[in-house]
């Protein structure tokens, strides 16, 4: 892997006699696969990965999690794949209790792919210093009173 040949301070090492232990944080590398059939475990909690188009030809991961509540968290998106879309949906695998959407450029779709999968509420993140806050907060805050889901960030 590349990063640990660029950063091998990160990866686990055995201490040799007389080294004291570094205070820089390790990471423990793992492949997680991009499909929704394979979950993993995190820090006690699992983990459903969540493939999502972030531009043509690259598929990155968001990530479904919780047992009591189901949050879903997709960062960086073009667009849904048809699977991925279908395991968050009311209509899928049943209603989330949390979505939360980067909606940085892709505003419009974003609302649109609330609609669509109808989760109990939307967290919509990343909508940076080109949008009119005001303006478009009070645009959600209307679209929102008649959906009942969407909060901004």
């Amino acid at each position: 892997m590349e990063p640990i040949a660029r950063f091998p301070y990160l990866v686990k090492y055995k201490l040799e006699e007389g080294d004291e232990a570094s205070q820089v944080a390790q990471l423990d590398w793992r492949i997680i696969e991009g499909d929704i059939e394979k979950p993993f475990i995190s820090s006690g909690l699992e983990f459903v990965p969540l493939p999502v188009m972030h531009g043509e030809g690259y598929v990155c991961l968001g990530f479904l999690f919780g047992r009591k509540a189901r949050i879903a968290y997709l960062s960086d998106i073009l667009r849904f794949l048809p699977k991925t879309e279908h395991a968050i949906s009311k209509s899928g695998a049943g209603q989330l209790d949390l979505l939360i959407l980067e909606a940085n450029s892709l505003h419009g779709e974003a609302l649109d792919a609330v609609k669509r999968i109808s989760p109990k509420r939307a967290l919509l993140t990343g909508m940076a210093h080109e949008i009119e806050y005001y303006k478009e907060n009070q645009k959600l805050a209307e679209w929102s009173s008649r959906c009942q889901v969407v909060s901004c960030l």
